[in-house]
């Protein structure tokens, strides 16, 4: 088949990564006052602080995965490439982009924050677009990326969410949120566009079950992030490598030795 490459265009990536970076701009300067939100369940009430960061990065998340539709719709291929998996890791990175930014004081690491992450948010929409057509020239180094970006962007929210401290009923369903796109995507990318749904849910729960475990240890928010990383990426390495039909003793290799290395980096963090 002829090689071929395809970019977007730059007047709606401009537009679509402008926007979303405003709101979060705009959101250490606007304060309006925290809400409340609670829910009974059974044997059980749960409240929920809603503020304008938290709205702001829902907001954006959404922004970020329509975005990355229409963004889609001037590929050639769109008619015949589009799918609402397209919209995961625009979607996420946007979310995860407010965690710290809400967390963060004013100030250079805040400005260094918004900087990388809207830079990060760019380059997850070229990648997305590229990958539309699997017979474009970058398609092997954008499905990379992806995976990368989103382990990357799971390992930043498992750290934040740790740092600032967030009960264990919202810190546990982020996490699985988060991980089963991240998986799902991952999955798909590799298969070639096969879509598998059990053993993302697989994942995410025994990833959330991890979690929940590891809440009240006495690691620090580096190493919480690291630890659950590490299972994360090697549970999904080791499917997707028994889903390509691969030997097992093969497939379990590469898991195994990012799982030792990341848990052994996690614990020499320790010391």
């Amino acid at each position: 088949m002829e090689a071929r490459g395809n970019l977007p265009e730059m007047n709606r990536l401009s537009v679509l990564a402008a926007t979303i970076l405003l709101a979060y701009a705009a959101m250490p300067f606007i304060q309006l006052p925290p809400r409340e939100v609670g829910f009974q369940l059974p044997g059980l009430y749960v409240s929920v602080i809603l503020n304008f960061s938290t709205i702001t990065s829902i907001l954006a998340a959404v922004m970020a995965a329509f975005g990355a539709d229409w963004l889609a719709r001037g590929h050639p291929l769109y008619s015949q490439a589009r799918n609402w998996r397209q919209w995961l890791l625009p979607g996420l990175t946007a979310w995860v982009l407010g965690v710290p930014l809400s967390t963060l004081e004013v100030g250079l690491e805040w400005w260094a924050v918004f900087g990388l992450g809207g830079l990060l948010l760019v380059l997850v929409f070229v990648a997305e677009y590229i990958t539309l057509d699997p017979n474009d020239l970058r398609h092997a180094p954008a499905t990379i990326g992806l995976t990368a970006v989103g382990f990357a962007l799971f390992l930043v929210l498992a750290i934040a969410l740790k740092a600032s401290g967030q009960r264990l009923f919202l810190e546990i369903p982020a996490l699985i949120l988060a991980v089963f796109l991240v998986a799902m995507r991952s999955m798909y990318l590799r298969l070639g566009g096969r879509l598998t749904l059990i053993w993302p849910v697989v994942i995410a729960v025994f990833i959330g079950q991890m979690a929940a475990g590891l809440h009240y240890w006495p690691l620090s928010p580096l190493q919480h992030g690291m630890v659950l990383l590490a299972a994360a990426y090697a549970l999904t390495s080791l499917v997707g490598a028994i889903a390509e039909e691969r030997p097992l003793r093969g497939a379990i290799i590469e898991p195994a030795i990012m799982l030792v290395m990341l848990w052994g980096l996690a614990a020499l963090l320790g010391r």
